[in-house]
């Protein structure tokens, strides 16, 4: 029942994602109620489907590759959703709606059935851990597609095309504040996953850092967005330059999920041998 209710997000989510892009492109009503309710109904079959799978296995439903990636989609779906109650950005839904999808998409590739949870990952920190962590990339995830959307938005004004797509699209200023504000808060985040993920590794393993793969990634892309902080802070960073270094680091965020179990094979695995 639980892939019966992913599949059905999925759909939902090709369709929030077409009808968000047409309703930027067009400014169609029905468009936009299509992007709206996709999501919407994405959402919900998608967090029914999670439910679903955490009662089957007994714990967070979070700990395989197809889990990790089917939770990281809803749970940025929710950021945005939560976030598109105060701001109406329907031009930065027409970028998180393609990302769920294609999230979404990748962890069908991954998906087996129920597993048992290791006894010595029964621990308190589990959920501790997957909460900050999951919630942080979540807002990263926010926060490049914000930075897309900047991109877009400086580059039509670059070639003077004033009318158009360019007159749907939220201003340079509005866009910059809202990255920083989404990184404001997900790099907290994000460091609160590393430091309560060495306290869950210190918990099972016996110590708080290994030096693996997954390990060394979230440093360096921890390195990356601590550094474009500093660089907002203190060096003044505003606009391109910062839009350009949020996309790098959630690149790395997101070569983390959907390669990792390929590319760098480990505690973080989708076994979690």
């Amino acid at each position: 029942m639980d892939l019966l209710l992913l599949k059905i997000a999925l759909v939902a989510y090709l369709a929030a994602a077409v009808g968000s892009s047409l309703h930027v492109l067009s400014l169609t009503s029905a468009a936009r109620r299509i992007g709206t309710a996709g999501l919407a109904v994405a959402f919900v079959a998608h967090g029914a489907s999670i439910v679903l799978r955490s009662l089957a296995t007994g714990y967070p439903a979070v700990t395989t590759e197809y889990e990790a990636l089917s939770f990281f989609a809803w749970i940025t779906v929710g950021v945005y959703l939560g976030v598109q109650v105060r701001y109406h950005l329907p031009a930065v839904g027409a970028v998180m709606a393609p990302l769920a999808f294609t999230v979404t998409l990748a962890s069908f590739a991954f998906y087996a059935g129920v597993r048992e949870l290791p006894p010595n990952l029964r621990s308190a920190w589990l959920p501790i851990h997957v909460a900050v962590a999951f919630l942080g990339n979540a807002v990263l995830a926010l926060a490049f597609c914000v930075s897309l959307v900047y991109l877009v938005r400086e580059r039509q004004l670059k070639t003077k095309r004033i009318g158009g797509l360019a007159s749907r699209l939220p201003s340079l200023e509005a866009l910059d504040a809202l990255n920083y504000r989404a990184l404001a808060w997900g790099f907290p985040l994000l460091t609160l996953g590393i430091v309560t993920g060495s306290l869950f590794a210190k918990h099972t393993w016996g110590r708080f850092w290994s030096w693996d793969e997954r390990e060394i990634f979230s440093l360096v892309t921890w390195l990356v967005y601590a550094g474009l902080l500093e660089g907002r802070m203190v060096v003044g960073w505003r606009g391109r330059r910062a839009a350009t270094v949020t996309i790098v680091g959630f690149a790395l965020v997101f070569m983390s999920f959907v390669f990792g179990h390929v590319i760098f094979p480990g505690k973080h695995g989708g076994s979690f041998d």
